[in-house]
Protein backbone atom coordinates (compact mmCIF):
# COMPACT_ATOMS: atom_id res chain seq x y z
CA UNK A 1 0.00 0.00 0.00
CA UNK A 2 1.30 3.12 -1.01
CA UNK A 3 1.52 5.95 1.10
CA UNK A 4 1.22 9.50 0.68
CA UNK A 5 3.67 12.65 1.72
CA UNK A 6 1.82 13.11 4.27
CA UNK A 7 1.57 9.95 5.37
CA UNK A 8 5.43 9.93 5.33
CA UNK A 9 5.70 12.94 7.20
CA UNK A 10 3.20 12.16 9.91
CA UNK A 11 4.90 8.66 10.37
CA UNK A 12 8.34 10.20 10.80
CA UNK A 13 6.90 13.02 13.35
CA UNK A 14 5.15 9.98 15.06
CA UNK A 15 8.56 7.69 15.23
CA UNK A 16 10.36 11.06 16.62
CA UNK A 17 7.69 11.74 19.16
CA UNK A 18 7.53 8.18 20.55
CA UNK A 19 11.80 8.47 21.17
CA UNK A 20 11.41 11.70 22.66
CA UNK A 21 8.48 10.22 25.08
CA UNK A 22 10.77 6.94 25.65
CA UNK A 23 13.87 8.95 26.16
CA UNK A 24 12.06 11.33 28.90
CA UNK A 25 10.29 8.29 30.40
CA UNK A 26 13.79 6.31 30.75
CA UNK A 27 15.84 8.84 31.78
CA UNK A 28 15.17 9.46 35.28
CA UNK A 29 15.97 5.63 36.26
CA UNK A 30 18.54 5.35 34.01
CA UNK A 31 20.06 8.75 35.60
CA UNK A 32 19.44 7.18 38.79
CA UNK A 33 21.12 3.93 38.27
CA UNK A 34 24.46 5.05 37.08
CA UNK A 35 24.50 7.39 39.90
CA UNK A 36 23.50 4.36 42.48
CA UNK A 37 27.15 3.24 41.26
CA UNK A 38 28.99 6.53 40.54
CA UNK A 39 31.92 8.15 42.25
CA UNK A 40 29.81 10.10 44.83
CA UNK A 41 32.01 13.21 44.70
CA UNK A 42 31.30 13.42 40.86
CA UNK A 43 27.34 13.01 41.66
CA UNK A 44 27.35 15.64 44.30
CA UNK A 45 28.77 17.73 41.92
CA UNK A 46 27.13 17.26 39.20
CA UNK A 47 29.32 16.05 36.67
CA UNK A 48 27.00 12.69 36.28
CA UNK A 49 24.40 13.11 33.99
CA UNK A 50 24.47 11.16 30.54
CA UNK A 51 27.68 8.70 31.64
CA UNK A 52 28.85 6.99 34.74
CA UNK A 53 31.78 8.45 36.11
CA UNK A 54 33.83 5.98 38.39
CA UNK A 55 32.53 2.82 39.96
CA UNK A 56 31.26 3.04 43.52
CA UNK A 57 29.46 -0.36 45.50
CA UNK A 58 29.76 1.53 48.98
CA UNK A 59 26.65 2.78 49.05
CA UNK A 60 25.12 -0.91 48.29
CA UNK A 61 27.49 -1.93 51.13
CA UNK A 62 26.27 0.14 53.72
CA UNK A 63 22.43 -0.44 52.46
CA UNK A 64 23.06 -4.12 53.11
CA UNK A 65 24.15 -3.62 56.15
CA UNK A 66 20.91 -1.38 57.70
CA UNK A 67 18.74 -3.90 59.49
CA UNK A 68 15.78 -1.11 58.43
CA UNK A 69 16.15 -1.63 55.08
CA UNK A 70 15.31 -5.33 54.66
CA UNK A 71 12.40 -5.00 57.65
CA UNK A 72 10.87 -2.47 55.46
CA UNK A 73 11.52 -4.54 52.51
CA UNK A 74 9.86 -7.73 54.13
CA UNK A 75 7.16 -5.31 54.66
CA UNK A 76 6.60 -4.10 51.13
CA UNK A 77 6.84 -7.35 50.37
CA UNK A 78 3.38 -9.10 52.44
CA UNK A 79 1.73 -5.85 51.82
CA UNK A 80 2.14 -6.17 47.99
CA UNK A 81 1.18 -10.10 47.90
CA UNK A 82 -1.25 -10.49 50.99
CA UNK A 83 -2.73 -6.83 49.75
CA UNK A 84 -2.91 -8.12 46.06
CA UNK A 85 -4.62 -11.53 46.77
CA UNK A 86 -7.26 -9.51 48.94
CA UNK A 87 -7.77 -6.99 46.33
CA UNK A 88 -8.28 -9.62 43.41
CA UNK A 89 -10.40 -11.71 45.90
CA UNK A 90 -12.54 -8.82 46.35
CA UNK A 91 -12.73 -7.27 42.70
CA UNK A 92 -13.38 -10.87 41.69
CA UNK A 93 -16.28 -11.52 43.42
CA UNK A 94 -17.90 -7.94 43.03
CA UNK A 95 -17.39 -8.31 39.32
CA UNK A 96 -19.27 -11.57 38.77
CA UNK A 97 -21.94 -10.42 40.66
CA UNK A 98 -22.06 -7.25 38.89
CA UNK A 99 -21.91 -9.10 35.41
CA UNK A 100 -25.22 -10.69 36.00
CA UNK A 101 -28.41 -9.22 34.84
CA UNK A 102 -30.55 -11.71 36.91
CA UNK A 103 -29.23 -9.46 39.92
CA UNK A 104 -31.51 -7.49 41.73
CA UNK A 105 -30.73 -3.62 42.28
CA UNK A 106 -28.12 -4.10 39.74
CA UNK A 107 -28.12 -1.04 38.26
CA UNK A 108 -28.62 0.93 41.73
CA UNK A 109 -25.84 -1.45 43.18
CA UNK A 110 -23.47 -0.01 39.54
CA UNK A 111 -24.49 3.45 40.05
CA UNK A 112 -23.15 3.61 43.46
CA UNK A 113 -19.96 1.14 42.60
CA UNK A 114 -19.23 4.28 39.84
CA UNK A 115 -20.03 7.08 42.15
CA UNK A 116 -16.91 6.07 44.14
CA UNK A 117 -14.48 7.45 40.85
CA UNK A 118 -15.59 10.50 41.34
CA UNK A 119 -16.72 11.17 44.99
CA UNK A 120 -14.44 10.01 48.02
CA UNK A 121 -15.07 10.26 51.81
CA UNK A 122 -11.89 12.21 51.96
CA UNK A 123 -8.74 11.90 53.98
CA UNK A 124 -9.93 12.40 57.42
CA UNK A 125 -12.99 10.75 57.34
CA UNK A 126 -11.08 7.65 56.15
CA UNK A 127 -8.45 8.01 58.99
CA UNK A 128 -11.27 8.25 61.38
CA UNK A 129 -12.72 4.89 60.12
CA UNK A 130 -9.94 3.38 60.44
CA UNK A 131 -9.31 4.87 64.10
CA UNK A 132 -12.57 3.78 64.99
CA UNK A 133 -12.15 0.28 63.27
CA UNK A 134 -8.75 0.02 65.66
CA UNK A 135 -7.00 -0.73 62.62
CA UNK A 136 -4.35 2.07 62.91
CA UNK A 137 -0.49 0.69 63.76
CA UNK A 138 -1.51 -2.88 62.28
CA UNK A 139 -0.77 -4.52 59.06
CA UNK A 140 -4.38 -5.60 58.84
CA UNK A 141 -5.01 -1.80 58.21
CA UNK A 142 -3.09 -1.35 55.91
CA UNK A 143 -3.93 -4.70 54.03
CA UNK A 144 -7.54 -3.35 53.87
CA UNK A 145 -6.92 0.35 53.10
CA UNK A 146 -7.23 0.67 49.09
CA UNK A 147 -8.06 -2.70 49.16
CA UNK A 148 -10.53 -2.45 46.07
CA UNK A 149 -10.25 -0.27 42.85
CA UNK A 150 -13.67 1.39 41.19
CA UNK A 151 -11.58 1.12 37.52
CA UNK A 152 -10.48 -2.16 37.72
CA UNK A 153 -14.26 -3.63 39.19
CA UNK A 154 -15.85 -2.48 36.11
CA UNK A 155 -12.42 -3.71 33.81
CA UNK A 156 -13.13 -7.15 35.15
CA UNK A 157 -17.29 -7.39 35.34
CA UNK A 158 -16.93 -5.96 31.53
CA UNK A 159 -14.64 -8.57 30.65
CA UNK A 160 -17.14 -11.00 32.67
CA UNK A 161 -19.81 -9.83 30.50
CA UNK A 162 -18.04 -10.97 27.46
CA UNK A 163 -18.35 -14.74 28.21
CA UNK A 164 -21.36 -16.32 26.14
CA UNK A 165 -24.29 -17.25 28.45
CA UNK A 166 -24.47 -20.38 26.95
CA UNK A 167 -21.59 -21.65 28.92
CA UNK A 168 -23.36 -20.71 32.09
CA UNK A 169 -26.82 -22.09 31.26
CA UNK A 170 -24.65 -25.50 30.10
CA UNK A 171 -23.01 -25.67 33.45
CA UNK A 172 -26.24 -25.06 35.57
CA UNK A 173 -28.27 -27.65 33.15
CA UNK A 174 -24.78 -30.01 34.44
CA UNK A 175 -25.99 -29.01 38.60
CA UNK A 176 -23.04 -26.28 38.83
CA UNK A 177 -23.62 -23.04 41.04
CA UNK A 178 -21.87 -19.78 40.86
CA UNK A 179 -19.01 -20.93 42.81
CA UNK A 180 -18.50 -23.45 40.48
CA UNK A 181 -19.20 -21.25 37.04
CA UNK A 182 -16.85 -19.04 38.64
CA UNK A 183 -13.81 -21.11 39.23
CA UNK A 184 -14.31 -23.35 36.48
CA UNK A 185 -15.17 -21.35 33.64
CA UNK A 186 -15.00 -17.22 34.08
CA UNK A 187 -11.76 -17.50 36.11
CA UNK A 188 -10.00 -19.52 33.34
CA UNK A 189 -11.48 -17.26 30.31
CA UNK A 190 -10.66 -14.22 32.14
CA UNK A 191 -6.31 -15.18 32.64
CA UNK A 192 -5.46 -11.90 30.66
CA UNK A 193 -7.57 -10.17 32.39
CA UNK A 194 -6.64 -10.96 35.68
CA UNK A 195 -3.07 -10.71 35.41
CA UNK A 196 -3.27 -7.40 33.57
CA UNK A 197 -5.33 -6.47 37.49
CA UNK A 198 -3.61 -8.06 39.47
CA UNK A 199 -0.06 -6.40 37.83
CA UNK A 200 -1.94 -2.66 38.33
CA UNK A 201 -2.88 -3.84 42.08
CA UNK A 202 0.52 -4.93 42.77
CA UNK A 203 2.53 -2.29 41.27
CA UNK A 204 -0.37 -0.02 43.46
CA UNK A 205 0.87 -1.66 46.71
CA UNK A 206 4.48 -1.77 46.06
CA UNK A 207 4.59 2.12 45.49
CA UNK A 208 2.16 3.09 48.23
CA UNK A 209 3.27 4.97 50.75
CA UNK A 210 1.28 7.81 51.62
CA UNK A 211 -1.40 6.09 54.05
CA UNK A 212 0.89 3.92 55.76
CA UNK A 213 3.03 6.91 56.62
CA UNK A 214 -0.22 7.92 58.27
CA UNK A 215 -1.36 4.79 60.35
CA UNK A 216 2.25 2.91 61.17
CA UNK A 217 3.70 4.38 64.21
CA UNK A 218 5.65 0.96 64.62
CA UNK A 219 8.93 1.38 62.62
CA UNK A 220 9.10 -2.28 62.43
CA UNK A 221 5.96 -2.34 59.78
CA UNK A 222 6.42 0.77 57.59
CA UNK A 223 7.23 -0.60 53.79
CA UNK A 224 10.50 0.59 51.95
CA UNK A 225 8.61 2.99 50.55
CA UNK A 226 7.71 5.04 53.86
CA UNK A 227 11.90 4.75 54.83
CA UNK A 228 12.62 5.94 51.40
CA UNK A 229 10.45 9.21 51.14
CA UNK A 230 12.28 9.98 54.68
CA UNK A 231 15.71 9.61 52.62
CA UNK A 232 14.20 11.66 50.28
CA UNK A 233 12.18 14.22 51.72
CA UNK A 234 14.87 14.45 55.14
CA UNK A 235 17.47 13.32 53.97
CA UNK A 236 20.44 14.78 55.95
CA UNK A 237 18.57 13.57 59.33
CA UNK A 238 17.30 10.24 58.82
CA UNK A 239 20.89 9.47 56.53
CA UNK A 240 23.03 10.74 59.26
CA UNK A 241 20.40 9.48 61.84
CA UNK A 242 20.65 5.69 60.22
CA UNK A 243 24.26 5.69 59.05
CA UNK A 244 27.85 7.08 60.05
CA UNK A 245 28.80 8.72 57.17
CA UNK A 246 31.49 10.42 58.67
CA UNK A 247 34.87 8.17 57.63
CA UNK A 248 32.98 7.06 54.30
CA UNK A 249 33.04 8.75 51.04
CA UNK A 250 29.44 8.03 50.50
CA UNK A 251 26.94 11.27 50.01
CA UNK A 252 23.17 10.83 50.84
CA UNK A 253 22.12 11.45 47.13
CA UNK A 254 23.96 7.89 46.61
CA UNK A 255 22.35 6.35 49.42
CA UNK A 256 18.78 7.72 48.45
CA UNK A 257 19.90 6.29 44.63
CA UNK A 258 20.80 3.05 45.77
CA UNK A 259 17.75 2.58 47.65
CA UNK A 260 15.61 3.29 44.82
CA UNK A 261 17.45 0.91 42.62
CA UNK A 262 17.10 -1.67 44.76
CA UNK A 263 13.25 -0.57 45.04
CA UNK A 264 12.38 -1.04 41.60
CA UNK A 265 13.92 -4.30 40.88
CA UNK A 266 11.13 -6.47 41.39
CA UNK A 267 9.19 -4.42 38.98
CA UNK A 268 11.65 -4.55 36.72
CA UNK A 269 12.03 -8.10 36.84
CA UNK A 270 7.98 -8.99 36.86
CA UNK A 271 6.93 -6.97 34.14
CA UNK A 272 8.39 -8.56 31.06
CA UNK A 273 6.42 -11.79 32.38
CA UNK A 274 3.38 -9.80 32.72
CA UNK A 275 3.52 -7.68 29.77
CA UNK A 276 1.80 -9.59 26.98
CA UNK A 277 -1.41 -10.19 28.92
CA UNK A 278 -1.52 -6.20 28.90
CA UNK A 279 -2.94 -5.29 25.76
CA UNK A 280 -5.58 -8.37 25.16
CA UNK A 281 -6.60 -7.62 29.05
CA UNK A 282 -7.34 -3.91 28.64
CA UNK A 283 -8.86 -3.88 25.01
CA UNK A 284 -11.28 -6.61 25.50
CA UNK A 285 -12.83 -4.85 28.85
CA UNK A 286 -12.65 -2.13 26.68
CA UNK A 287 -15.19 -3.70 24.15
CA UNK A 288 -17.96 -2.49 25.69
CA UNK A 289 -19.57 -1.37 29.57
Amino acid sequence: MNRTTGEKIFGVFNILFMLLLILVTLYPLYYVTISAFSDPTAVATGKVTIFPSGFELASFSKIMGMNNIWTAYGNTVFYSVFGTLISMMLTILGAYALSKRRMKGRKVITFFVLLTMWFSAGMMPVYQNFQNLHLLDSRLGILLCGAINTFNVILMRTFFENVPDSMEESAKVDGANDWVILTRIYLPLSVSAIATITMYYFVARWNSYFWAMLMLKDQSKVPLQVLLKKLIVEVSYNVNEAVDLSSSVMTEQTIVYATIVIAVIPMLVLYPFIQRFFVKGIMVGAIKG
